[in-house]
């Protein structure tokens, strides 16, 4: 497709057609999103324990990016490029991977990987305020503002109240490094609309290679990575499956979703995020379910059907 596809563009957003309501397809697309984003909070910290942050998120973006080449190639995309799309990506790539992966990394390096998917469930609530103040077809609606209420309570009742009791104190700092990566997020879902002419793996890959560009100077100045120890193999597996899987992959899925459902829709997976992580654990490592879980769960599940708004319209109907 071509780059120059008629679009009207307002601000962070783009003023084309509306998102479309979530069908299956896409319920189904986020919840695969969840569990590859899942997947790296575990990556992230088995890696940040024997790699600098910025040298871990410039080597998550790098193979990310590669792999995504690899894709593009075999399927014969190219990626069509012009001054206007560089420096839009440019922006794209600072607030959507390195200040957000910046921030995460350094904070996981001070934080539980619990308590970061809590603050990580942020998410929503930051970007229903960004898309209220920068589009026209994403604003505040009753079911959305209580959506992403009970989203979060869910998140918070699943991780307990032991995980609730160790915010602020000494590692406030890096809590609030982690909202700021939340906030981030949040301006990024909204500024993405704009990509949705083209093709989510053009996007992803073109937004990974400018991330990797970017960090590279600051990286070989700060880290340099040359005098570091060799990484042992776990922390090779962890970059690999960080790098492939939650950037390279995940990204593909973000595009398609925000391209089509729109900013506040490809928020709700930091909802999914810790659910696929407790279920994984309990399936994969036969960890045990608590009542807790099980009401988080049943929260969140509440949460996403009052932004989907369809039982809501159903039992209008019924009572009509």
């Amino acid at each position: 497709m071509s780059a120059s596809s008629p679009v009207h563009r307002t601000g962070l957003a783009t003023a084309i057609a509306g998102p479309l309501p979530m069908a299956p397809s896409d319920w189904a697309a986020l919840a695969l999103l969840g569990v590859i984003w899942g997947g790296s909070f575990f990556f992230g910290k088995v890696a940040i324990a024997e790699i600098p942050p910025l040298t871990m998120v410039l080597t998550r973006v790098a193979i990310g990016a590669l792999a995504l080449w690899i894709i593009a190639r075999a399927r014969g995309i190219h990626m069509p490029m012009n001054r206007r799309l560089a420096g839009e990506f440019l922006l794209l790539a600072v607030i959507a991977n390195i200040i957000p992966f910046g921030l995460i990394a350094w904070s996981q390096q001070h934080l539980p990987s619990g308590l970061s998917s809590i603050l990580n469930a942020a998410t929503p609530l930051f970007t229903v305020l960004v898309a209220q103040a920068f589009t026209h077809d994403e604003k505040f609606t009753l079911g959305k503002l209580m959506g992403v209420s009970l989203g979060f309570l869910g998140v918070a009742v699943m991780m307990g109240p032991a995980l609730l009791g160790q915010l602020g104190g000494h590692e406030l700092p890096a809590q609030l490094a982690a909202i700021g990566a939340t906030v981030s997020y949040g301006f990024a879902a909204v500024y993405s609309r704009r990509f949705r002419h083209l093709p989510p793996l053009g996007i992803a890959m073109a937004q990974l290679a400018t991330s990797s560009l970017l960090l590279l100077p600051a990286v070989v100045l700060i880290d340099q990575p040359w005098l570091l120890p060799a990484p042992s193999l776990p922390v090779i597996g962890a970059l690999l499956g960080l790098g492939v899987l939650s950037t390279g992959l995940a990204y593909i899925l973000y595009f398609r979703i925000v391209g089509r459902n729109g900013a506040t829709n490809i928020s709700l997976v930091t909802f999914l995020v810790p659910v696929s992580a407790i279920l994984l654990g309990a399936l994969v490592l036969g960890e045990a379910l608590e009542p807790r879980e099980f009401a988080g769960f049943a929260i969140i599940a509440l949460g996403l059907a009052a932004i989907d708004g369809r039982p809501a319209r159903w039992v209008r109907g019924k009572m009509g």
